[in-house]
């Protein structure tokens, strides 16, 4: 289902018919207050301002701005210590109840993002994998992996664990990307990251560039009103590590937030979504009161699953018409 909303519901979006349809079912349920909606955004940036980086989690200034100015006039978008309060109250949620999350700690959102949130006086919750501020030397798997295939002046084939593939087209390197960064998650962790290693090697791949705020730039945004989560220290996927790994990663990131920041919230958001019983244990058992992960939907304040928190993800196919979309009642049930 969520496979044919993204294909069909662009298409729908746009139509002016779908547009009017939106603001009678926006005006029906502007009295609700028994859902949480949870944003998920990793990068805004310009496209072409840091090209090696993985372009697709990546939404533009001024389509953030746009999406920004409507749920300031649209929505209620809470501060995180907001919900921890009327979870903890017991309270209901007001009507239309938003929250914007950040993963991952890129640059950009201090440069871009930040100043947009500010502009139209909403609050933020960004996640930091703690490993990485100030050691340049620690870039995303993901985006080194990315830089080798892309960027790469090959256009012969790359013999790879799942089989040659062709790096002869911007085409077909995009598709040998999206192929080995499938295959790189269903690996162990250790096994993943060697496997990137030996890519970029064999690709000669320039050195690693990281994209995470350091610690001064973050405690400047936590003194200006945005929380800062735990993500893990290495942004390992949880369930792909050892129970004594994944003990480690969760009690170190938060940890490393206190250490630099002073007091953090008993927050985490899940690296890639990825958690499991084991994962939510150790969870509960270092005091987190909220965890998020990627699997898209709303979330019943009433029937709360605090530690499988669901949030809708925001990226370069979102435009405007289709976000206010999956923020509606209605989605839920169709996610």
């Amino acid at each position: 289902m969520n496979r044919f909303l993204t294909h069909l519901l662009p298409i729908v979006a746009y139509h002016q018919i779908a547009s009017g349809f939106l603001q009678v079912l926006e005006r029906v349920e502007e009295g609700h207050s028994h859902l949480l909606r949870v944003l998920t955004y990793h990068r805004v940036d310009e496209p072409n301002a840091r090209p090696w980086l993985y372009p697709r989690i990546m939404v533009t200034p001024q389509v953030f701005d746009e999406q920004m100015r409507f749920l300031a006039s649209n929505y209620q978008v809470l501060a995180m210590p907001e919900v921890l309060d009327l979870l903890e109250r017991g309270d209901a949620l007001p009507p239309r109840a938003v929250l914007v999350t950040f993963d991952d700690a890129y640059c950009d959102f201090a440069e871009h993002a930040w100043p947009i949130l500010q502009h139209y006086c909403l609050p933020a919750t960004l996640f930091v994998p703690t490993a990485f501020p100030d050691q340049r030397e620690n870039a995303f798997w993901w985006d080194r992996l990315y830089q080798a295939i892309a960027f790469t002046p090959r256009r012969d084939q790359l013999d790879t664990p799942i089989g040659m593939l062709s790096l002869a087209s911007e085409e077909a390197r995009s598709q040998a990307f999206s192929q080995l960064r499938n295959h790189v998650k269903s690996l162990s962790h250790e096994m993943g990251i060697n496997l990137v290693d030996q890519i970029c090697s064999e690709m000669d791949a320039p050195p690693p560039q990281s994209a995470v705020l350091g610690w001064d730039a973050l405690r400047q945004l936590a003194g200006e009103g945005v929380t800062l989560g735990a993500h893990t220290q290495t942004h390992p996927l949880l369930n792909r590590i050892t129970a004594p790994q994944m003990q480690s990663e969760v009690a170190g990131s938060m940890n490393d937030l206190r250490r630099e920041i002073g007091e953090a919230l008993p927050i985490f958001a899940y690296p890639s979504g990825e958690c499991n019983a084991e994962v939510e244990s150790i969870l509960e058992q270092e005091g987190f009161k909220l965890a998020f992960g990627t699997s898209s939907g709303l979330n019943e304040w009433r029937r709360l699953d605090c530690l499988r928190l669901r949030r809708i993800n925001v990226g370069w196919r979102t435009p405007l018409p289709l976000l206010r979309m999956r923020m509606l009642t209605w989605a839920n049930y169709l996610n």
